[in-house]
């Protein structure tokens, strides 16, 4: 098994974390001591602020695996203020990386921070303690030599539940062994496992398809779905919350399965998983797609298909390219209107 490969089958979507900001320095009591200058007065100065804790978005990540053997995210403290009036240092702030598409939960409320949904956006998760002040700071006209100072306030501290929604233009869902993984390597240069048992993905693949003209969108492979999914069969609903931030669905059928199930019973128990799941993961935008159309016979399969259905169904093989053009094209039509939607 590659780096690649394994990283893969330990794909993690959801991590707790505790953020630390950093204490705020303690402020200085100190006077004024130099020659020829007498009563020089009070010169502590005040603490430095210490680091806060900040999430940003980074589109190169594209799992919470980083994060799950190091939980305790600490900020820089703030340095003590010195004589001379010298001001404390500012402590470092902690800036964790994370993948476009996390949704960041205070773990002891259960309330939703931030979603940060496109690459750059960022949220300061706990803030650094604020500097105490030195004595300088309490001098006046009536109180010429202070003697107090104020220790640095701590830093706050947080626990957040991470949850990664994938983002992706396309979602392929269908029943195992549809072939989604081999469209996925065909369309792109994404390298999903390919064999021939259920369950061979184990992990949503992410791949980037490249069209004419500059034309380019992302495909999410996801893995299959059977009868009872959103109870727990199979991979169960532990990734179709990822097909909730597609834009369409690709839902991909075998039209000549090995255990001689119905393409449109596999169909129909497909969109009764997505609907007992989410109303709105339903009603997205769907095309249908049936695959394998290399075997013997297929063509008097596919018309059948179609006259069940009643739906627009696109006949491809995932293994000669046959029909991908077409596909491509219909997905970038759907795909160019929903943009030009407000």
């Amino acid at each position: 098994m590659d780096d690649q490969e394994f990283s893969r089958a330990i794909f993690v979507d959801e991590v707790e974390i505790h953020a630390i900001a950093g204490d705020g320095g303690s402020g200085c009591m100190a006077f004024r001591r130099e020659k020829f200058v007498p009563r020089g007065g009070p010169s502590g100065g005040d603490g430095g602020d210490g680091g806060s804790v900040y999430l940003q978005a980074d589109d190169s990540l594209t799992t919470l695996q980083h994060l799950t053997g190091k939980h305790h995210w600490k900020a820089r403290r703030g340095g003590n203020g010195k004589g001379k009036d010298c001001h404390g240092r500012n402590g470092l702030d902690e800036v964790v990386r994370v993948p476009a598409g996390t949704i960041v939960h205070d773990a002891d409320t259960g309330m939703m921070l931030r979603d940060l949904s496109v690459a750059g956006d960022g949220i300061c998760v706990a803030v650094g303690g604020k500097g105490g002040f030195g004595n300088t700071h309490f001098k006046s006209a009536t109180n010429q030599a202070p003697r107090q100072c104020e220790p640095g306030q701590p830093g706050q501290q947080r626990r957040l539940r991470l949850e990664l929604k994938l983002i992706a233009d396309v979602g392929l869902v269908g029943m195992p062994n549809a072939g989604k993984s081999t469209l996925l390597s065909r369309l792109s240069r994404a390298r999903p496992k390919i064999a021939d048992y259920p369950f061979t993905t184990l992990c949503p693949y992410l791949g980037v398809v490249e069209l004419t003209h500059y034309r380019r969108f992302v495909m999410a492979d996801l893995p299959g779905l059977i009868d009872g999914a959103h109870e727990g069969a199979g991979l169960g609903i532990a990734f179709l919350k990822h097909i909730e931030r597609t834009r369409i669905i690709l839902h991909m059928l075998d039209l000549c399965p090995l255990d001689g199930h119905e393409p449109a019973a596999a169909y129909h128990a497909i969109r009764r998983e997505l609907a007992q799941y989410s109303q709105t993961l339903a009603d997205k935008i769907e095309i249908v797609v049936a695959n394998k159309m290399d075997l013997t016979d297929a063509d008097e399969h596919l018309a059948v298909l179609r006259g069940r259905l009643g739906v627009e169904v696109f006949g491809i093989s995932a293994v000669t390219g046959k029909g991908l053009a077409p596909l491509c094209d219909r997905i970038w039509e759907v795909l160019d209107g929903l943009r030009q939607q407000p």
